[in-house]
C-alpha cells in the first residue's frame, strides 16, 4: 500500500499537471485550495477509519469554513485527485472516487435515499466516480450511480443514472452526446495542443468540435 505522503505528493502533482496557473508543486502547496482541501481530509479520512469519527466530522468542517470544500471523512478517494477553484465543492459521506478524477467549482456528490425491496434503506447513498473523470463547474450527480471510466460530465449537469465508460454527458436530466471512444492518453481537462500552438486557439478549437458534436446528436 502506498504511503500517505507518496500519494499526498501524487496530488499535488495532479495541481501541477492540471491546473495551467500553477506552474510547481511548491506553489500548488502554498495557493491551491483544493488541494489543502484533500491533504486534510486524507488526514481526516485516516482519524474516520480509526474510530475518531467526531473528530474527523469537526475538522472536516474547520476545513470546509475555510476552504468551501465540504469532503465527508467517510468518502473513499483515489490517488491524484484535482479539485480546480474549489468553492462549492460537495462530496458525500459514501461516495467513492477512482483514481485521477478532476472536480471542478460548485460540483457534487450528493445523496439520495435508496430503499430496497423490502423497504429497507439501502447505505450506499452517494455516486462511484471511476477513473480519469472529469466533473464540470456546477454538475450534480446524484444518488448511488457509476461514473465509467474517462467520462466527462459537463457544466451544470445534473446525472441521475449510470454512465457508462469513455462517454460525454451534458444536460438536465444528464443524457450522453458523445459515444466515441476515448483513449485514456487523450483525456485531458482543457484540450489536448502543442506547445508551440496558442492554448487559446486550441481551446477554441476545442469548444467548436464539442458544440458540434451536440448539434449533431440533436438533429439524429
Amino acid at each position: 500500500m502506498e504511503s500517505k505522503f507518496k500519494i499526498i505528493l501524487q496530488d499535488a502533482e495532479a495541481v501541477v499537471a492540471r491546473d495551467p496557473a500553477t506552474h510547481n508543486r511548491f506553489q500548488a502547496f502554498l495557493l491551491s485550495s483544493g488541494l489543502h482541501a484533500v491533504i486534510c481530509y486524507r488526514f481526516c479520512h485516516w482519524l474516520w477509519c480509526r474510530g475518531w469519527r467526531l473528530t474527523a466530522r469537526f475538522l472536516s468542517q474547520i476545513v470546509r469554513f475555510f476552504t468551501g470544500i465540504e469532503i465527508h471523512p467517510a468518502a473513499r478517494v483515489g490517488k491524484g485527485f484535482f479539485i480546480d477553484h474549489g468553492m462549492g465543492v460537495v462530496i458525500g459521506e459514501t461516495a467513492e472516487i477512482g483514481d485521477n478524477v478532476t472536480l471542478y467549482h460548485g460540483a457534487t456528490l450528493g445523496g439520495t435515499t435508496v430503499f430496497d425491496a423490502e423497504g429497507k434503506k439501502i447505505q450506499k447513498r452517494h455516486p462511484t466516480l471511476k477513473d480519469n473523470v472529469i466533473v464540470g463547474a456546477g454538475a450534480k450527480i446524484l444518488g448511488p450511480v457509476t461514473i465509467g471510466n474517462n467520462v466527462k460530465i459537463g457544466a451544470n449537469a445534473v446525472v441521475l443514472k449510470d454512465v457508462a465508460a469513455n462517454k460525454t454527458v451534458v444536460g438536465v436530466p444528464g443524457h450522453v452526446v458523445d459515444k466515441s471512444l476515448v483513449k485514456p492518453e487523450d483525456f485531458t481537462a482543457y484540450g489536448a495542443c502543442a506547445a508551440d500552438k496558442d492554448p487559446i486557439e486550441c481551446r477554441i478549437k476545442w469548444l467548436e468540435k464539442e458544440i458540434a458534436k451536440i448539434k449533431k446528436a440533436k438533429i439524429k
